[in-house]
């Protein structure tokens, strides 16, 4: 069973960078699909992005397009997401998830796609 561990969050002013990072343990994700998520308090879950396995292809929502970058290194079993220019709406609790099963490209930003998430680490962008 894969165990997927976030950190890297915290406090940081608006304008500013933080570079989230998800450890996998227990086995490779190597050939897993990989997304990042976040909830804000009060807030429905939000898709932020994803990573396939196979070729490498990205995807983003909408409202960190241009702004975040995500990137993994299978060599170290860990997927990252590089968030620029952050935002007091980027606020958030981010979690990491993995996708298993190999699901469709077009089903990269439902949340129901991911069978294994992390605990979260909180972000929390300053004015």
């Amino acid at each position: 069973q894969v165990t997927l561990v976030e950190s890297g969050g915290g406090l940081v002013q608006a304008g500013g960078s933080l570079r989230l990072s998800c450890a996998a343990s227990g086995r490779t994700i190597s050939m897993y699909n990989m997304g990042w998520f976040r909830q804000a308090p009060g807030k429905e879950r939000e898709f932020v992005s994803a990573i396939r396995w196979r070729g490498g292809s990205v995807y983003y929502g909408n409202s960190v397009k241009g702004r975040f970058t995500i990137s993994r290194d299978n060599a170290k079993n860990t997927v990252y997401l590089q968030m620029n220019s952050l935002k007091p709406e980027d606020t958030a609790v981010y979690y990491c998830a993995a996708d298993v099963r190999d699901s469709a490209w077009y089903t990269s930003s439902d949340g129901a796609t991911y069978d294994i998430w992390g605990q979260g680490t909180l972000v929390t962008v300053s004015s």
